[in-house]
Order: C-alpha cells, then structure tokens, then sequence
C-alpha cells in the first residue's frame, strides 16, 4: 500500500476504514465465542527477558547463534521483561486478555541443564506466574523454544542424543513440581518440524548444523544434514510423551500439549508436479509430529520417503509415545510456496528437503497478506479431516512489519480480524479449537530479524533506557474487541496517526 493512500486512509472516519477492509465478516466481539474459549497473547524468554548475563543465567544455544554474526543488536537487555514484568502484565490486563503464553528459559532456571536450580530464576517466574493470576490471567508456559542451555549442547550435541531425553524430563519436572499448582497449560516443545529444519538441516537457526552442500547463509563446519534432522525431531517427540506422561502421572490437574508450525504449502506453478509437492510436504512435515502422537508410529509414507535414515520407535516408545497429549499448539504465519525440484542423490546423501523433493521460500508479506486467512481455513480443515479433529490451540498468529513503522499499523488490524473470523467459522463447521493468541504482545527479538522487524500489539522503544511500551492501533483494536465492544468502535483520532492512549 503506498504512502498516499496510507496517508488518505488515516483521514478517514474509522467506521469508513473498517468498511474499506471488509468488515467484521459476521463476527463483532468475543462474546460471539463460547464463554470458555481462551483469547490471549504470547512472548517467550529469550525474545522479551534480557537479564541475559544477571541472576545466575547461563547462555543457550540462541545466545550462541546471536552472537554468531548473524544477529548483532543487543540482547542482554532486550525489551527487559525480566525487570518489567508487573508492567507488563498490567498492559495485558488493561487489553483485557485472557492468557498470557511465555517460555521459561531452562538455562536460567538450571543454569547447567540438570543439577542445582537458580534460586533468582525459580524466584522470577514465581513473581510472574502470580503477578498473573493477581490479574485473572491464565499463564500458559511452553518449556521449549529454540533455547537449549549451550552446556547440553556441548556436551553431548543437545537434541541429536538420546541423552536429551532424560534431561528434558528432569527439567520438566522441576516446572511442573515448582509452578503445577498454577499453571493449567503446558507446552512441552515449540516448533520441532521448524527448529529441526532451519538448525539441523539448513543451519540457519540454533544451533546452526549443517553439512555441505545443504547448509543456508553460512558454510557448515558441524553437524549432517542427512541424519541429523530425524534424529532431532525423533528425540523432541520422545521427550515431549516422557514429559507428559510425568505430568499426567503425577502431577496432572491441567492439560499437556506440543506445539507445531502449522505449515501451508502454495505451489509455486500451476503445474501438476508442483501441486504433488506441496501436498506430499504438507503431509510429511505434519504427520512428522503429529502421527507418532496419534499411532504411536511416523506414517508408512515417511517410511518410504525416508527409509533407514527414519530412526525407529521401540514398541514401549511408541505406547509412550501414542496418545500423549491433552492438545496440539498450533503456530500459523501464512504459505509456503513449494517447487518440485528432482533428486537424483541416493537416499543416504539428501536432506530433508532432497527427500521431498522441494524446493520452499517463504511468500512476502504481500503474498501473505492474500492468502494467509484461506489458508489458515485450510489448515484447520485438514486438522480435521486427516487427525481426527483433535483438540487445538492457535498458540502464534501474527503480521509482520519494520520495527519502527507507524503506531497506525492498520494492516495488522485487518490481519487479525480476518483470522479470527476464520477461527469462528471452523469452530462453527466442528473444529475442536479452544484459543486463539496473537502473536506477538510487545515487539520482542525476533528469530530471524532480531529487532529489523515486528509482530506486537506494543512498540517498545530499544532507544529509551526504560524501554517503554507504546500502544499500536492493533492493541486498541484487540482490547475493544476483547471488551465486548463492537469492533468498529475504536478510539482513534481521525485527523492523526495517533491513538488514544489507555487513560
């Protein structure tokens, strides 16, 4: 959209703005949901906490691939959350949501990974786990995401050993025994058919392994790009049913899941190849996850694709395995446009995606912005029709901007009407979905643009000591949806750019 036109809209009476991005679509507020569906927002540790060198916290491997060279802005303060918690929390209340979703960052908690707990992390996330139901909001904590401690990894390569296995299970425990009596939500892993992706195959996520030619933006000096990806996934998903079948054995009085990226895949062409692809990907790289939790065993098509690089689930894996979820988190972002690309390498010698093979990109916002609420649709349907319906979560939902672009971000606001319309829709047509969280609360550090860009409902200004929170029009849209009040009433200065701030 050119700056005129953005300059015209913001000239506009709101109603006549709403009107111009289609309306509500039938659905006003969230009492057009049942009562006991969940709307919220999330952050998680490494993006919003700081404090990375204070209180006895050791780095992860997202430390180690911050500081790689590929990401350079400061991380050690961050957006601060660690000293601004109450803050915070204090914003999600006046928005009005229900949940906050965050991450516990395990190397602060068990600055080695096992062994002794950090009294400051056990005290920090105490204090925010109270500070939130001082306010009626429900904490739903994830253990995982992309932040191993670095003396795991180095010891023994982390997610690649069975090792990890044991340790995951023990650090899990301490959660559930420290915070069980108040957190009803869990999510074991986050994103594994992702972080198995980007660091163990292309390496251009932590903690960046590769092998040649396979590797992405950085040449390979560790890791197999063949094996190694299985090998990851294979233990995050043993980790995940150890880890719960702790928590439904011994601690339960909540509900346990694991959280995937929800993957759409576009053809890149109208041929029939590329149409093959990117139903053959979507396929895999759900049934990855979602398949041993199900049957208890990856899918005869991943056999067959994969072969003996496929590792294999002993018959009491695979009973642990099956079943071993309350619900699946799903995290959504849009298409991925797919190419057939043919392989003509031996099994042994491809990647994941020379297995598949596909070639991916990721469509541009642009792109997105036409086809992400469809294909969220889609999604949610094949959840439906190929997995039996099972309970889920919209953990991470989300519109990307430059950092620094205006507070008036109404492509956001239409972003998110739209998705929560079709989260209405398949609730309606039998979807068994029970939240929905925007991604993401503040603008935090994100994976992979650092500060460059941003999804939160709240600028955070990185240049003020105090890092202070500015409302965006998308946090007034989202807390006057939330409120009960009809969507089209914002309060928003017509003549301006500028919000009316909370009172």
């Amino acid at each position: 959209m050119g700056i005129n036109i953005i300059i015209i809209i913001s000239l506009l009476p709101l109603f006549l703005l709403i009107s111009i991005l289609g309306g509500t679509h039938g659905v006003d507020n969230r009492y057009d949901f049942p009562s006991d569906f969940i709307f919220g927002s999330g952050t998680t540790a490494f993006q919003v906490e700081g404090a990375a060198k204070e209180d006895g916290r050791t780095p992860s491997i997202w430390d180690t691939f911050a500081q790689s060279g590929q990401q350079t802005e400061d991380i050690d303060v961050g957006c601060n959350q660690y000293h601004k918690y109450k803050e915070d929390v204090k914003l999600m209340a006046d928005v009005g949501l229900d949940a906050y979703r965050f991450s516990i960052s395990w190397s602060r908690l068990i600055p080695n990974g096992r062994g002794p707990l950090n009294p400051k992390g056990l005290e920090y996330y105490n204090n925010l786990i109270n500070e939130l139901l001082l306010h009626g909001i429900q904490p739903h904590v994830t253990l995982y995401n992309y932040d191993l401690p670095q003396a795991l990894e180095d010891e023994y390569g982390g997610w690649i050993s069975p090792k990890i296995v044991e340790d995951f299970s023990a650090y899990a425990e301490v959660c559930f025994r420290e915070f069980g009596d108040r957190v009803l939500y869990w999510t074991t892993v986050n994103e594994p058919n992702v972080f198995v992706l980007g660091g163990y195959d292309l390496g251009f996520l932590p903690p960046e392994r590769c092998s040649f030619p396979f590797g992405q933006y950085k040449s390979c000096s560790k890791g197999n790009s063949t094996t190694e990806p299985y090998l990851a996934l294979h233990h995050s998903v043993l980790a995940h049913a150890s880890a719960a079948n702790l928590y439904k054995t011994k601690y339960k009085h909540g509900h346990i899941g694991i959280s995937i990226y929800g993957i759409s895949f576009a053809p890149s062409t109208n041929s029939k190849e590329d149409a093959h692809v990117a139903q053959i990907a979507r396929q895999f790289l759900f049934d990855w996850v979602l398949r041993p939790l199900m049957v208890g065993d990856y899918s005869s098509m991943m056999k067959k694709i994969v072969g003996s690089k496929l590792p294999i689930f002993t018959k009491d894996e695979g009973n642990l395995v099956k079943g071993s979820y309350d619900f699946i988190g799903i995290t959504y972002y849009g298409d991925l446009s797919c190419k057939y690309l043919p392989s003509n390498s031996s099994v042994e010698y491809r990647d994941v995606y020379a297995d598949l093979q596909v070639q991916m990109r990721f469509l541009s916002r642009a792109e997105k912005s036409l086809t992400s609420a469809k294909s969220l649709k889609g999604v949610l349907e094949y959840l439906i029709q190929d997995f039996a319906n099972p309970p889920i979560i919209i953990y991470e939902n989300g519109f990307e901007t430059e950092r620094n672009s205006s507070l008036h971000d109404v492509p956001r606001v239409k972003y998110t009407m739209e998705h929560i319309q079709v989260v209405f829709d398949a609730l309606r047509n039998g979807s068994n979905i029970s939240g929905y969280f925007t991604w993401s609360f503040i603008d935090v550090y994100e994976l992979l643009t650092g500060y460059e860009t941003s999804y939160g409902l709240f600028y955070v200004d990185l240049d003020d000591p105090d890092r202070k929170r500015y409302p965006k029009l998308s946090a007034k849209w989202y807390s006057n949806f939330l409120k009960g009040k009809a969507s089209t009433s914002l309060d928003f200065d017509p003549t301006t750019e500028e919000l009316l701030f909370y009172s």
